[in-house]
Protein backbone atom coordinates (compact mmCIF):
# COMPACT_ATOMS: atom_id res chain seq x y z
CA UNK A 1 0.00 0.00 0.00
CA UNK A 2 1.61 3.05 -1.18
CA UNK A 3 1.10 6.78 1.06
CA UNK A 4 -1.67 8.83 0.96
CA UNK A 5 -4.83 5.81 0.56
CA UNK A 6 -3.41 4.76 -3.19
CA UNK A 7 -3.84 1.14 -3.69
CA UNK A 8 -0.67 -0.95 -5.21
CA UNK A 9 -0.78 -1.57 -8.94
CA UNK A 10 -1.03 -5.28 -8.56
CA UNK A 11 -4.19 -4.52 -6.27
CA UNK A 12 -5.65 -2.17 -8.46
CA UNK A 13 -5.03 -4.67 -11.28
CA UNK A 14 -6.93 -7.28 -9.49
CA UNK A 15 -9.75 -4.58 -9.12
CA UNK A 16 -10.02 -3.36 -13.06
CA UNK A 17 -9.95 -7.34 -13.48
CA UNK A 18 -12.83 -8.13 -11.45
CA UNK A 19 -15.06 -5.20 -13.07
CA UNK A 20 -14.04 -5.51 -16.60
CA UNK A 21 -13.89 -9.32 -16.52
CA UNK A 22 -12.81 -10.50 -20.08
CA UNK A 23 -13.41 -7.86 -22.14
CA UNK A 24 -10.61 -6.04 -20.81
CA UNK A 25 -8.09 -9.07 -21.01
CA UNK A 26 -6.11 -7.77 -23.99
CA UNK A 27 -6.27 -4.28 -22.90
CA UNK A 28 -5.57 -4.63 -19.05
CA UNK A 29 -2.41 -3.27 -18.30
CA UNK A 30 -2.74 -0.15 -20.69
CA UNK A 31 -6.12 0.05 -18.78
CA UNK A 32 -4.84 -0.54 -15.47
CA UNK A 33 -2.35 1.78 -16.05
CA UNK A 34 -4.37 4.99 -16.67
CA UNK A 35 -6.58 3.82 -14.07
CA UNK A 36 -4.58 2.96 -11.07
CA UNK A 37 -1.98 6.36 -11.04
CA UNK A 38 -1.70 7.86 -7.59
CA UNK A 39 -3.90 10.48 -6.42
CA UNK A 40 -3.62 13.96 -8.04
CA UNK A 41 -2.03 13.12 -11.09
CA UNK A 42 -3.45 14.31 -14.30
CA UNK A 43 -5.24 10.95 -15.15
CA UNK A 44 -6.58 11.00 -12.18
CA UNK A 45 -8.29 14.06 -12.74
CA UNK A 46 -10.14 13.29 -15.97
CA UNK A 47 -13.69 12.44 -15.96
CA UNK A 48 -15.07 8.67 -16.51
CA UNK A 49 -15.60 7.86 -19.97
CA UNK A 50 -19.68 7.51 -20.85
CA UNK A 51 -21.11 3.97 -20.96
CA UNK A 52 -21.23 2.64 -24.53
CA UNK A 53 -24.38 1.83 -23.84
CA UNK A 54 -27.03 3.91 -22.26
CA UNK A 55 -29.60 1.69 -21.55
CA UNK A 56 -29.64 -2.43 -21.41
CA UNK A 57 -32.62 -4.84 -21.30
CA UNK A 58 -32.12 -8.71 -20.75
CA UNK A 59 -34.91 -10.97 -21.63
CA UNK A 60 -34.94 -15.17 -20.78
CA UNK A 61 -36.01 -17.88 -19.22
CA UNK A 62 -34.56 -19.41 -15.80
CA UNK A 63 -31.03 -19.78 -17.29
CA UNK A 64 -30.87 -16.34 -17.79
CA UNK A 65 -32.94 -15.45 -14.08
CA UNK A 66 -30.24 -17.48 -12.04
CA UNK A 67 -32.99 -18.89 -9.90
CA UNK A 68 -31.51 -19.87 -5.81
CA UNK A 69 -28.33 -18.08 -6.78
CA UNK A 70 -28.46 -15.45 -4.16
CA UNK A 71 -29.43 -13.00 -3.92
CA UNK A 72 -33.32 -13.52 -4.83
CA UNK A 73 -34.52 -10.57 -5.80
CA UNK A 74 -37.63 -11.05 -7.22
CA UNK A 75 -39.31 -14.30 -6.09
CA UNK A 76 -42.27 -14.41 -8.38
CA UNK A 77 -39.25 -15.35 -11.27
CA UNK A 78 -36.75 -16.97 -9.32
CA UNK A 79 -34.11 -14.03 -10.35
CA UNK A 80 -31.08 -13.57 -9.38
CA UNK A 81 -29.37 -9.76 -7.86
CA UNK A 82 -26.11 -11.64 -9.52
CA UNK A 83 -27.15 -13.19 -13.08
CA UNK A 84 -25.25 -12.38 -15.79
CA UNK A 85 -27.42 -9.62 -17.04
CA UNK A 86 -26.79 -7.34 -13.52
CA UNK A 87 -22.96 -8.49 -14.08
CA UNK A 88 -22.92 -7.01 -17.35
CA UNK A 89 -24.93 -3.88 -16.89
CA UNK A 90 -22.59 -3.33 -13.72
CA UNK A 91 -19.23 -3.85 -15.84
CA UNK A 92 -20.62 -1.92 -18.38
CA UNK A 93 -22.10 1.29 -15.83
CA UNK A 94 -25.25 1.20 -17.26
CA UNK A 95 -27.75 2.30 -14.53
CA UNK A 96 -30.97 2.10 -17.21
CA UNK A 97 -31.08 -1.71 -16.77
CA UNK A 98 -34.64 -3.97 -17.19
CA UNK A 99 -33.94 -7.78 -16.17
CA UNK A 100 -37.35 -8.97 -17.42
CA UNK A 101 -35.87 -12.97 -17.50
CA UNK A 102 -38.11 -14.93 -15.48
CA UNK A 103 -37.82 -18.69 -14.54
CA UNK A 104 -40.34 -20.98 -16.50
CA UNK A 105 -40.72 -18.79 -19.40
CA UNK A 106 -41.47 -19.40 -22.83
CA UNK A 107 -41.16 -17.53 -26.10
CA UNK A 108 -45.49 -16.78 -25.51
CA UNK A 109 -43.91 -14.83 -22.21
CA UNK A 110 -42.18 -12.16 -23.50
CA UNK A 111 -45.18 -11.28 -26.00
CA UNK A 112 -47.85 -12.20 -23.29
CA UNK A 113 -47.76 -12.27 -19.65
CA UNK A 114 -46.60 -15.31 -17.13
CA UNK A 115 -48.40 -17.26 -14.63
CA UNK A 116 -46.05 -18.20 -12.34
CA UNK A 117 -45.88 -21.39 -9.93
CA UNK A 118 -47.07 -18.72 -6.79
CA UNK A 119 -50.17 -18.16 -8.97
CA UNK A 120 -48.52 -14.43 -9.53
CA UNK A 121 -48.88 -13.13 -13.11
CA UNK A 122 -46.04 -11.23 -14.23
CA UNK A 123 -45.86 -8.66 -17.42
CA UNK A 124 -44.54 -9.75 -20.87
CA UNK A 125 -40.86 -9.42 -20.96
CA UNK A 126 -41.23 -7.39 -24.30
CA UNK A 127 -42.99 -4.72 -22.04
CA UNK A 128 -39.16 -3.52 -20.67
CA UNK A 129 -38.11 -2.50 -24.25
CA UNK A 130 -38.68 1.17 -25.24
CA UNK A 131 -37.47 2.95 -28.26
CA UNK A 132 -34.69 3.97 -26.38
CA UNK A 133 -33.48 0.96 -25.54
CA UNK A 134 -29.68 0.47 -26.90
CA UNK A 135 -28.51 -3.51 -25.63
CA UNK A 136 -30.93 -6.70 -25.21
CA UNK A 137 -29.80 -10.04 -24.46
CA UNK A 138 -32.00 -12.98 -24.68
CA UNK A 139 -31.58 -16.34 -23.36
CA UNK A 140 -35.03 -18.39 -24.10
CA UNK A 141 -35.96 -21.45 -26.21
CA UNK A 142 -34.54 -24.55 -23.62
CA UNK A 143 -38.62 -24.42 -22.32
CA UNK A 144 -40.36 -24.44 -25.86
CA UNK A 145 -38.62 -27.82 -27.02
CA UNK A 146 -39.16 -28.93 -23.36
CA UNK A 147 -35.39 -29.00 -22.67
CA UNK A 148 -36.28 -29.76 -18.87
CA UNK A 149 -38.70 -32.45 -19.98
CA UNK A 150 -36.43 -34.10 -21.53
CA UNK A 151 -33.48 -34.33 -19.07
CA UNK A 152 -36.24 -35.22 -16.44
CA UNK A 153 -36.76 -38.55 -18.75
CA UNK A 154 -33.17 -39.17 -19.15
CA UNK A 155 -32.63 -39.43 -15.36
CA UNK A 156 -32.44 -42.93 -14.07
CA UNK A 157 -33.43 -42.86 -10.48
CA UNK A 158 -35.28 -45.00 -8.47
CA UNK A 159 -38.24 -42.79 -7.93
CA UNK A 160 -39.15 -44.15 -4.35
CA UNK A 161 -35.49 -43.72 -2.95
CA UNK A 162 -33.97 -40.76 -5.27
CA UNK A 163 -30.63 -42.87 -5.79
CA UNK A 164 -29.17 -43.83 -9.03
CA UNK A 165 -30.84 -46.70 -10.32
CA UNK A 166 -29.58 -48.60 -13.53
CA UNK A 167 -32.19 -49.88 -16.06
CA UNK A 168 -31.82 -52.28 -18.83
CA UNK A 169 -30.68 -49.54 -21.31
CA UNK A 170 -31.00 -46.35 -22.33
CA UNK A 171 -33.88 -44.04 -21.48
CA UNK A 172 -34.38 -40.68 -23.82
CA UNK A 173 -31.92 -41.85 -26.15
CA UNK A 174 -34.25 -44.47 -27.44
CA UNK A 175 -37.69 -43.16 -25.98
CA UNK A 176 -37.76 -39.96 -28.08
CA UNK A 177 -36.95 -41.91 -31.59
CA UNK A 178 -40.45 -43.19 -33.05
CA UNK A 179 -39.73 -44.95 -36.60
CA UNK A 180 -36.43 -43.78 -37.53
CA UNK A 181 -37.45 -39.66 -36.34
CA UNK A 182 -36.05 -38.08 -33.35
CA UNK A 183 -39.13 -35.86 -31.81
CA UNK A 184 -36.51 -33.63 -30.33
CA UNK A 185 -34.49 -33.02 -33.65
CA UNK A 186 -37.69 -32.14 -34.65
CA UNK A 187 -39.10 -29.88 -32.26
CA UNK A 188 -36.06 -27.80 -32.61
CA UNK A 189 -35.70 -28.04 -36.06
CA UNK A 190 -39.69 -26.29 -35.84
CA UNK A 191 -38.79 -24.45 -33.19
CA UNK A 192 -36.14 -22.28 -34.66
CA UNK A 193 -37.56 -19.96 -37.01
CA UNK A 194 -38.80 -18.22 -33.70
CA UNK A 195 -35.55 -16.91 -32.50
CA UNK A 196 -35.59 -14.90 -36.14
CA UNK A 197 -39.53 -13.79 -35.24
CA UNK A 198 -37.98 -12.55 -32.14
CA UNK A 199 -35.43 -9.99 -33.48
CA UNK A 200 -37.92 -8.40 -35.28
CA UNK A 201 -40.01 -8.25 -32.16
CA UNK A 202 -37.05 -6.40 -30.49
CA UNK A 203 -36.71 -4.51 -33.44
CA UNK A 204 -39.96 -3.13 -33.73
CA UNK A 205 -39.88 -2.20 -30.17
CA UNK A 206 -36.34 -1.30 -29.76
CA UNK A 207 -35.00 -0.29 -33.73
CA UNK A 208 -31.34 1.25 -32.51
CA UNK A 209 -30.54 -1.63 -29.77
CA UNK A 210 -27.87 -4.31 -30.42
CA UNK A 211 -28.81 -7.45 -29.89
CA UNK A 212 -27.44 -10.63 -28.65
CA UNK A 213 -28.92 -14.25 -28.44
CA UNK A 214 -27.30 -16.48 -25.62
CA UNK A 215 -26.81 -19.67 -26.33
CA UNK A 216 -26.93 -22.41 -23.95
CA UNK A 217 -24.04 -23.92 -21.39
CA UNK A 218 -22.50 -27.39 -21.35
CA UNK A 219 -24.57 -29.02 -19.36
CA UNK A 220 -22.66 -33.01 -19.22
CA UNK A 221 -20.23 -34.51 -21.23
CA UNK A 222 -20.08 -36.97 -23.54
CA UNK A 223 -20.49 -39.91 -22.22
CA UNK A 224 -21.67 -38.57 -18.63
CA UNK A 225 -20.47 -39.81 -15.24
CA UNK A 226 -23.08 -42.21 -13.77
CA UNK A 227 -23.96 -42.69 -11.07
CA UNK A 228 -22.52 -39.61 -10.03
CA UNK A 229 -25.23 -38.12 -12.18
CA UNK A 230 -27.96 -40.47 -12.49
CA UNK A 231 -27.71 -40.47 -16.25
CA UNK A 232 -26.47 -43.15 -18.36
CA UNK A 233 -24.07 -42.94 -20.66
CA UNK A 234 -25.57 -43.00 -24.19
CA UNK A 235 -28.55 -40.98 -22.56
CA UNK A 236 -25.90 -38.12 -21.18
CA UNK A 237 -24.54 -37.92 -24.63
CA UNK A 238 -28.19 -37.92 -25.73
CA UNK A 239 -28.84 -35.00 -23.52
CA UNK A 240 -26.22 -32.89 -24.98
CA UNK A 241 -26.58 -33.19 -28.34
CA UNK A 242 -30.10 -31.72 -28.06
CA UNK A 243 -28.87 -29.31 -26.26
CA UNK A 244 -26.18 -28.27 -28.95
CA UNK A 245 -28.81 -28.18 -31.67
CA UNK A 246 -30.49 -25.91 -29.98
CA UNK A 247 -27.68 -24.06 -29.31
CA UNK A 248 -26.78 -24.32 -33.58
CA UNK A 249 -30.20 -23.28 -34.35
CA UNK A 250 -29.80 -19.72 -32.36
CA UNK A 251 -26.64 -18.91 -33.63
CA UNK A 252 -28.06 -19.68 -37.72
CA UNK A 253 -30.49 -17.61 -37.20
CA UNK A 254 -28.91 -14.86 -35.26
CA UNK A 255 -26.58 -15.08 -38.52
CA UNK A 256 -29.12 -15.11 -40.58
CA UNK A 257 -30.93 -12.11 -38.90
CA UNK A 258 -27.65 -9.90 -38.60
CA UNK A 259 -27.58 -9.69 -34.85
CA UNK A 260 -24.90 -11.01 -32.39
CA UNK A 261 -24.53 -14.82 -30.78
CA UNK A 262 -23.27 -15.50 -27.61
CA UNK A 263 -21.47 -18.72 -27.29
CA UNK A 264 -21.60 -20.70 -23.99
CA UNK A 265 -20.95 -23.95 -24.59
CA UNK A 266 -17.29 -24.04 -25.69
CA UNK A 267 -16.18 -21.98 -22.22
CA UNK A 268 -17.81 -24.44 -20.24
CA UNK A 269 -16.26 -27.74 -21.34
CA UNK A 270 -14.95 -28.59 -18.70
CA UNK A 271 -16.66 -26.77 -16.53
CA UNK A 272 -19.98 -29.42 -16.46
CA UNK A 273 -22.61 -31.32 -14.02
CA UNK A 274 -19.47 -34.32 -13.88
CA UNK A 275 -16.82 -32.06 -12.50
CA UNK A 276 -15.76 -31.74 -8.97
CA UNK A 277 -17.61 -28.74 -6.99
CA UNK A 278 -14.80 -26.28 -7.49
CA UNK A 279 -14.58 -26.64 -11.07
CA UNK A 280 -18.68 -27.17 -11.82
CA UNK A 281 -20.76 -23.91 -13.78
CA UNK A 282 -23.58 -26.10 -14.23
CA UNK A 283 -25.13 -28.41 -10.89
CA UNK A 284 -26.28 -32.10 -11.05
CA UNK A 285 -29.58 -32.98 -10.14
CA UNK A 286 -28.59 -32.21 -6.65
CA UNK A 287 -26.53 -29.12 -6.53
CA UNK A 288 -23.63 -28.67 -4.09
CA UNK A 289 -23.81 -24.70 -4.75
CA UNK A 290 -27.06 -22.59 -4.43
CA UNK A 291 -28.79 -23.31 -8.09
CA UNK A 292 -31.46 -24.92 -9.41
CA UNK A 293 -30.68 -28.77 -10.72
CA UNK A 294 -29.02 -28.85 -13.91
CA UNK A 295 -28.31 -25.07 -13.85
CA UNK A 296 -25.69 -22.75 -13.40
CA UNK A 297 -24.48 -21.75 -10.43
CA UNK A 298 -22.87 -18.56 -9.46
CA UNK A 299 -19.59 -19.28 -11.32
CA UNK A 300 -21.52 -19.96 -14.72
CA UNK A 301 -22.96 -16.42 -15.04
CA UNK A 302 -19.96 -15.15 -14.14
CA UNK A 303 -18.60 -16.61 -17.60
CA UNK A 304 -21.64 -16.11 -19.08
CA UNK A 305 -21.51 -12.47 -18.33
CA UNK A 306 -17.64 -12.54 -19.39
CA UNK A 307 -18.95 -14.06 -23.15
CA UNK A 308 -21.30 -11.36 -23.25
CA UNK A 309 -18.45 -8.97 -22.88
CA UNK A 310 -16.21 -10.12 -25.05
CA UNK A 311 -19.46 -10.38 -28.11
CA UNK A 312 -20.26 -6.52 -27.41
CA UNK A 313 -16.39 -5.85 -27.32
CA UNK A 314 -15.69 -7.30 -30.66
Amino acid sequence: MTTGGAVTTAACHRRMRRRLGAVAAASLTVLAGAACTDPGSPADSEPEPSPAYSSYVALGDSFTAGPMIPPQIDSACARSGSNYPHAVAETLGIDNFRDASCSSATTANLTGPQVVSSGATVPAQYDALTPETELVTVGIGGNDIGLVALAGSCLALDRSSGRAAAPAGPLCATANVRDGLDLVDRAIDDFAPTYGVIVREIRNRAPDARILLVGYPTGIRDGGCYPDQPILPDDATYLQAKIDRLNTAMEQQADAAGVDYVDLRESTVGHDACQPSAQRWTEGLFPSQPAAPLHPNADGHRNAAEQVLVTIAD
